[in-house]
């Protein structure tokens, strides 16, 4: 190992993952980058996830957590404990390529102000094709709806090296997060969330502390998604709308909070309830109910966190796209990043 390179900690959360970590950690382990080391935090799995990995891969660091606490919990447990420069949160779902890690770690380490990089993350089925959690970068529109270069709702674009180049964005996926160990220890994942956008939420407050989230065009892992909760999972609409509408809650200027908010419980979340009724997604429609309810039941919560952050506008900011994707994608039919107005 070379000690001039920054020692990166690849940090794998698991939950009963044990096939996914036997398939996908000998990936990880010929990582060419000079200087790292492998952590599987488990997240008190009782698949025999842990001693598989301790049989197998000895050179594998195994930190057993008391109790699954989640993806923010989790993580947040584990890095606490670890040392290293850099840290990368990684799913235990993602095949990496043998030079994943080294463009990362140049990119984020070219500029002090950059805090977290990503790489682009293709789907594992379909190496040719953007894969949902990520993509080349993620970006959020005015309402407040993330999506991505290269993703959009659920239409992902073939990878034709149009999002090669290295670009800043507005966050980067938890999927494959390469992030500076000092700048997440200062802010750390929202155990509120327990999973799904806890990793917009800590990009857009590292934003608003003046970092950047970078994606890196010469990095690319394939993801199977979907490892813990499928995209079909009414848990998984239920914390993805609870956390959207918390995370805005967090982090938007005050003179557009309430705009949104309203405009979300109005409008643009009861369109989203009508389609899901429409489509017969009867418990996707049940769990939009009750993650209205849990939000607007525990504002208080969330607005307190609001309490001593330092806000600044995001018009006009990197990856803040100032009109509403929703209606450049299902009225205009604007289906790739590029045909966005």
């Amino acid at each position: 190992m070379e000690n001039n390179r920054p020692l990166v900690a690849i940090v794998i959360l698991n939950y009963n993952t044990r096939g996914l970590l036997e398939r996908f950690i000998p990936y990880v382990l010929r990582t060419n980058y000079p200087n790292f080391k492998v952590v599987v935090a488990d997240n008190d799995s009782h698949d025999g996830s842990a001693d598989l990995v301790k049989d197998k891969f000895p050179d594998v660091e195994v930190l057993q957590i008391d109790g699954n606490l989640g993806y923010a919990g989790g993580y947040n447990y584990a890095l606490d404990r670890i040392e290293a420069d850099l840290f990368v949160l990684l799913n235990s779902d993602v095949e990496v390529t043998e030079n994943w890690l080294t463009p990362m770690v140049d990119l984020l380490t070219s500029d002090e102000k950059i805090s977290a990089v990503q790489p682009k993350i293709c789907q594992y089925k379909d190496h040719k094709s953007f894969e949902y959690a990520g993509a080349a970068g993620g970006f959020i529109d005015k309402w407040g709806f993330p999506f991505c270069r290269g993703r959009i709702f659920d239409t992902m674009e073939p990878d034709e090296g149009q999002y090669n180049d290295n670009s800043e964005v507005f966050w980067a996926s938890g999927a494959a997060l390469l992030i500076r160990a000092k700048d997440f220890r200062k802010e750390k994942l929202d155990e509120d969330f327990f999973a799904h956008m806890e990793e917009i939420d800590l990009c857009w407050r590292l934003r608003n502390r003046g970092h950047q989230i970078w994606a890196c065009g010469q990095s690319v892992v394939y993801h199977i998604g979907g490892g813990t909760l499928s995209q079909q999972n009414s848990r998984k609409t239920f914390l993805n709308y609870r956390n959207n509408l918390a995370m805005l809650t967090k982090n938007l200027p005050a003179g557009r909070l309430w705009k949104v908010l309203i405009s979300r419980l109005l409008f643009w979340d009861l369109i989203a309830g009508v389609k899901f009724l429409l489509s017969g997604e009867v418990k996707n429609f049940i769990a939009l109910i009750k993650a209205h309810w849990s939000f607007f039941g525990q504002y208080r919560k969330w607005h307190r966190k609001r309490a001593g952050m330092f806000q600044v506008s995001q018009k006009g900011t990197t990856g803040y796209y100032n009109k509403s994707v929703v209606l450049q994608f299902f009225i205009l039919q604007r289906k790739k990043f590029s045909k966005l107005r």
